[in-house]
C-alpha cells in the first residue's frame, strides 16, 4: 500500500480519487481548503484538514504530517485547480495572478516540499487541461487558466530532466471533458461524456504505474472537445 497525496480534494475528481484510493487500502492525505466533505466520510485511510497551497503555514502543516506520520511518499497527485472565465480584456493583473497562485505556483511549491520525501519509483502526476496543450482547441474567457495549465506542462518536462537520476517520475495528464462543477463554469450546460468517478478512476491507476512506462510526457486524456 502506498502514501498518497492529493490536492483539490474537496469535490469532483480530487474527491472521487480520495475515496478510490482509500477504499483499496492506500494512505491518503487530501488537501483542500474545504475539508467538510472528506472530513464527512469519516475514512480511516485519509487525513484531511483545511489546506490552502498558496499559504506557506499550512503547507508547513502538511509536511509535518509527512514528517511524523509517514516519512515517505508515493504519489503526489497535483490536481487542485482555480477557473476564472472571464473576457482577457476584464481580467485584472490581481485575477491573472490568482489563478497563476494555484494552478502553478502552488503546484510548484508543494513539490517542491514534497519531493524530498520521495524515493525512486516516487510519481508526480500534475492534472491540466487539454486547454494547456499547444495546437488544441481554446475559447474565449480561458486566457488565465489555459495558459497556467500550459505553464505546468513545461514545468514536469523540466523537472522530469532535472530529476532524471533519482528514479522519480513526472507527467501530466491533461485532460478534457468530465462533468464536474469546474466544468459547469467554465462550459454552462455542456454535458461532458465523462464522469468525475471515471476519470478518477483512470487517474488512479495512472499514478500507480505510469511512471514504469512515461516519464516527463504529457498524455492527452480528452474523447470531445471542449
Amino acid at each position: 500500500m502506498k502514501n498518497i497525496i492529493i490536492t483539490g480534494a474537496s469535490r469532483g475528481i480530487g474527491f472521487e480519487m480520495a475515496k478510490l484510493f482509500a477504499d483499496e487500502g492506500h494512505q491518503v492525505l487530501a488537501l483542500s481548503r474545504n475539508e467538510k466533505p472528506i472530513t464527512s466520510l469519516h475514512h480511516k485511510n485519509i487525513y484531511t484538514f483545511s489546506c490552502d497551497i498558496c499559504n506557506s503555514s499550512d503547507l508547513k502543516q502538511a509536511m509535518n504530517y509527512i514528517e511524523q506520520e509517514w516519512k515517505q511518499v508515493d504519489v503526489l497527485i497535483n490536481n487542485a485547480g482555480k477557473l476564472l472565465n472571464k473576457p482577457f480584456a476584464e481580467i485584472s493583473s490581481r485575477e491573472f495572478e490568482e489563478v497563476y497562485k494555484v494552478n502553478v505556483f502552488g503546484v510548484a511549491e508543494l513539490t517542491r516540499l514534497v519531493l524530498p520525501y520521495m524515493q525512486s519509483g516516487g510519481h508526480v502526476v500534475t492534472i491540466s487541461s487539454m486547454g494547456g496543450i499547444q495546437g488544441s482547441v481554446k475559447f474565449p474567457g480561458l486566457a488565465a487558466y489555459s495558459s497556467s495549465k500550459g505553464a505546468v506542462i513545461t514545468l514536469s518536462e523540466l523537472l522530469a530532466e532535472e530529476y532524471k537520476d533519482s528514479g522519480i517520475a513526472f507527467n501530466v495528464l491533461a485532460i478534457g471533458a468530465v462533468q464536474t462543477e469546474m466544468l459547469e463554469e467554465a462550459f454552462p450546460g455542456y454535458q461532458a461524456p465523462l464522469t468525475a468517478v471515471e476519470m478518477a478512476s483512470y487517474i488512479k491507476d495512472f499514478s500507480l504505474t505510469g511512471n514504469k512506462f512515461y516519464n516527463g510526457k504529457v498524455l492527452q486524456v480528452s474523447s470531445s472537445t471542449p
